[in-house]
């Protein structure tokens, strides 16, 4: 196979429970022309003969042996030895749908806008299911247009990692000085990946199906790891919000920035906005006891105060420009409702932070 449609990047570690099922799932795809690198990362249970007896029957599946790397060195191995235009992500836990590869190569054919396209997903076994997490779920299957994914970016990552494909053309713009395209360090290395996406100016869609079953589970590395912890989460959100280029666009206009939350533990990741040159002018806030008080030496708002902006004001360049640091879901629907009766627009007027 000289140049597959799709290559499909499978790191393995100690994932013998799992892998088989996985590979069934990848080997009854309806798009049969793919390559599947399966990379074992140094595993020390059954993991390589399950690989080695399946590869026998299967010449579309290329093993790699490179030794103990980590993740993030065997996903940049795997970018590199790829044949394929295309590349999908998987997870050796995770199994998916025999549909996956079609849709999801026929959604990049027929979208050539789009750097990256994702799936809907299905979380399992219910059982070890907690809420937190199934709120989590629903939420991102909520986010499917490029413009509903690039407004809720810095509220969580919007993306199952195991379920993109994206463009290697796209992914080796993105090479570091090392020559990295996945950076290694104290975040969640997917979602750092997609905020670089953005600010390069790339759009991230996804196919409005459930493609992809994530398997839940208490040792799952996003528990377990720091780099996925919150305060990891609010660093690199912080970095790339900075940055981002409809928050300098409102600063450049001298659009005061106002700040909806004045609670305490959101001012510490308002705090890392600051220290980052960003400025903010007012607060807006629910509690009767903090209206009219100053935080920060910035006056503390009723929301409706941001109705009486949006009222007085001829354009958009001269209301303000609102972050709205609401972590409660339904807490942060009500807040967006509210600017949006008031003819706020997302995106232009308005952000979402998590």
């Amino acid at each position: 196979m000289l140049c597959p449609k799709i290559t499909i990047i499978l790191p393995i570690y100690n994932a013998a429970e799992t892998l088989a099922q996985c590979l069934q799932s990848i080997q009854a795809q309806t798009l049969g022309d793919f390559e599947l690198l399966a990379i074992d990362d140094g595993s020390t249970d059954r993991s390589a003969q399950i690989l080695k007896t399946t590869a026998q029957s299967d010449l579309r599946i290329r093993i790699l042996n490179p030794g103990r790397l980590g993740l993030i060195p065997t996903l940049n191995l795997g970018i590199r030895q790829a044949k394929a235009p295309l590349i999908a992500r998987m997870d050796a836990d995770d199994w998916m749908t025999r549909d996956r590869l079609q849709r999801q190569y026929d959604y990049l054919q027929t979208h050539p806008n789009l750097a990256l396209v994702g799936s809907q997903v299905e979380l399992f076994p219910q059982s070890l299911i907690q809420a937190g997490y199934q709120e989590y779920a629903r939420w991102q299957n909520s986010c499917i247009s490029p413009e509903q994914i690039a407004h809720n970016l810095y509220i969580e990552s919007p993306l199952a990692h195991p379920s993109v494909m994206v463009r290697k053309a796209v992914l080796e713009q993105l090479r570091d000085v090392q020559g990295q395209i996945y950076r290694d360090g104290p975040f969640p290395e997917d979602y750092d990946l997609w905020l670089r996406l953005h600010q390069a100016g790339h759009q991230l869609g996804k196919v409005p199906k459930i493609l992809l079953y994530w398997r839940d589970s208490s040792d799952r590395t996003s528990r377990t790891d720091p780099r996925y912890a919150r305060p990891a989460f609010d660093q690199l959100r912080a970095h790339y919000l900075a940055q981002d280029a409809r928050l300098q666009s409102a600063q450049a206009q001298g659009r005061g920035l106002i700040i909806w939350s004045a609670g305490r533990k959101r001012r510490k990741c308002v705090r890392l906005l600051t220290q980052r040159g960003i400025r903010i002018h007012g607060w807006v806030d629910l509690d009767p006891k903090k209206i009219g008080t100053t935080l920060w030496d910035c006056p503390i708002h009723h929301p409706s105060w941001l109705s009486k902006q949006q009222k007085t004001t001829q354009t958009s360049n001269h209301r303000p420009f609102v972050l709205i640091y609401v972590t409660n879901h339904g807490g942060r629907d009500r807040a967006i409702k509210d600017l949006l009766d008031w003819g706020y627009l997302p995106d232009q007027d308005f952000l979402s932070v998590g």
